[in-house]
């Protein structure tokens, strides 16, 4: 079956797709986009929209995690990522939704604050990636392309001060659904792939890693994506990082 994968490296639903198309043995090419520049190219390759993962396979155009999710169970419904049983699917939808809807642009605008401060890492974020450019050029030159991102992203400082602060109430809804078994089960569904690559992303980040791992839901990431790309040292202000830091000292 002829596949074709547009990702940005390091985007966290292009590594869920990714992930799907591995769980279902679907060889593809994978073609790595640049932020920003990705949604002149995705309408140049025949997309109505401009967001990754967008994906080509068997003549038909689909973009979105959610959206692929769905066209790899139609052309190969073995493993399914969504369950058959009614009241398991929409479980399971639920969880991807929430994971799509709010832990997905919670963790971009994490790390593109992040990013907007030390963009040194961008090296290890496009680990892999093939851009045309080399990847040190990119990283010199690519001061436009993080502050264009964050500013698209709304990666303000209130905004991810915020985010940080409901951070541990989002990690707990997470560990009660591995609780329920709706999430981290024998087989992965699209909830967590959606869920474990935001996570995955966010743990890339030294300054909410220790708060994420030992969890059941830092768990789950590492199961989904043990070899994610990126590693950003500390960078964010400490005061932010407090409600993690409280958050993990009364678990214990």
């Amino acid at each position: 079956m002829d596949a074709k994968l547009y990702v940005i490296p390091a985007s966290h639903p292009s590594r869920a797709a990714m992930l799907m198309l591995d769980l279902k043995r679907i060889t593809f090419k994978r073609v790595d986009l640049m932020p920003v520049v990705s949604k002149g190219a995705l309408r140049v390759a025949g997309f109505t929209g401009t967001t990754v993962p967008a994906l080509k396979i068997g003549g038909r155009k689909v973009q979105g995690s959610r959206e692929i999710a769905r066209e790899l169970d139609r052309v190969e419904p073995q493993p399914p990522l969504l369950p058959a049983e009614p009241e398991r699917r929409t479980a399971v939808e639920s969880a991807e939704a929430w994971g799509d809807e709010t832990l997905q642009p919670l963790a971009r605008r994490v790390l593109w604050n992040a990013l907007r401060r030390d963009r040194a890492p961008l090296a290890g974020y496009s680990e892999g990636a093939r851009l045309g450019v080399p990847i040190g050029l990119a990283v010199k030159t690519g001061q436009p392309l993080v502050s264009l991102s964050a500013r698209f992203n709304q990666a303000t400082d209130e905004k991810v001060r915020a985010d940080l602060a409901a951070l541990p109430g989002a990690l707990q809804r997470i560990d009660d659904w591995i609780a329920e078994g709706v999430l981290g089960g024998d087989q992965l569904n699209a909830g967590d792939l959606q869920v474990g690559t935001s996570l995955r992303l966010l743990m890339t980040l030294q300054d909410l890693r220790e708060a994420i791992g030992p969890r059941p839901a830092g768990e789950l990431a590492m199961r989904v994506d043990p070899h994610y790309p990126g590693d950003a040292l500390p960078i964010l202000p400490a005061a932010w990082l407090e409600p993690l830091r409280s958050a993990s000292n009364n678990g214990r």
